[in-house]
């Protein structure tokens, strides 16, 4: 059993933010250091930013949520990061959070209700979640003609409350709420979006995946802040490896929209 939703669901919308605040960031400077929380809905977003850099520019940033979540008013707040998650970068890219993390390879079941996701938003580009366990399917997208859907997806329970708009106007969305869609089965404690890549819930969590999808088997993996190792690897090599998969998808604005998978 497994739940997907699309890049306009409400949390994705939040999740999307914060990456964008993210890519800014890198935009600033090589590694920079950030954290970021979004809250949005009924016409407000709240961004709550964590960072070393210095420069980010409130409007950049009011831009940005304008452009993912439309006619809201922003409410940014920008903070130093704490001195101490600072200095334990100071002379190495080192592990940044202490965190529990999980890969696990896909099943057929997950695969194919991203396949019917993306599919899906590929026409109707509005808010949706899709949910499959075994053969029963439920399909809820908004702004789409649920008679045209229950003709696409004939054995699929579609809108079961009938048609319906969507949005953030409907329900609020928050940053990594959504992390079943993102990475499957393997959720642990640590959140993707919003954080840089010396976090290992972002570099660690990618790794891990990766590996599973890899071996076919599952990876488990803890850390402490400030390990320089991780899995018999320097932790700059996951750091390494989790940028590269990060600027082949296209940042972290892109990463946000589907997760993992």
């Amino acid at each position: 059993m497994i739940e997907k939703v699309n890049p306009s669901h409400p949390d994705k919308v939040a999740d999307r933010i914060a990456g964008a605040i993210v890519d800014l960031a890198y935009e600033k400077t090589l590694n920079p250091k950030i954290a970021v929380e979004v809250l949005i809905g009924h016409g407000t977003c709240h961004a709550i930013i964590e960072t070393t850099v210095d420069d980010l520019d409130e409007n950049d940033i009011a831009k940005l949520i304008h452009r993912i979540g439309g006619d809201v008013v922003p409410d940014i707040i920008v903070v130093p990061q704490d001195k101490h998650l600072s200095e334990n970068q100071m002379d190495e890219i080192r592990c940044g959070d202490n965190g529990i993390f999980k890969g696990m390879p896909l099943t057929d079941e997950q695969r194919a209700i991203s396949e019917v996701a993306h599919e899906i938003y590929e026409k109707y580009p509005s808010d949706g979640k899709y949910i499959i366990d075994g053969a029963k399917m439920i399909l809820c997208q908004s702004q789409a003609s649920t008679g045209q859907l229950q003709s696409e997806y004939p054995t699929a329970i579609v809108n079961p409350l009938g048609d319906w708009s969507g949005g953030t106007d409907v329900d609020t969305g928050a940053t990594n709420r959504k992390l079943g869609s993102d990475m499957a089965d393997s959720v642990t404690g640590g959140g993707l979006h919003g954080k840089d890549l010396s976090k290992a819930d972002v570099s660690v969590n990618i790794y891990a995946f990766l590996k599973a999808q890899e071996t076919g088997q599952p990876v488990e993996l803890c850390c402490a802040i400030g390990d320089s190792t991780i899995d018999g690897h320097p932790y700059f090599e996951i750091v390494t490896m989790a940028r590269e998969y990060i600027r082949s998808i296209g940042g972290f604005e892109k990463f946000a929209e589907w997760g993992l998978y």
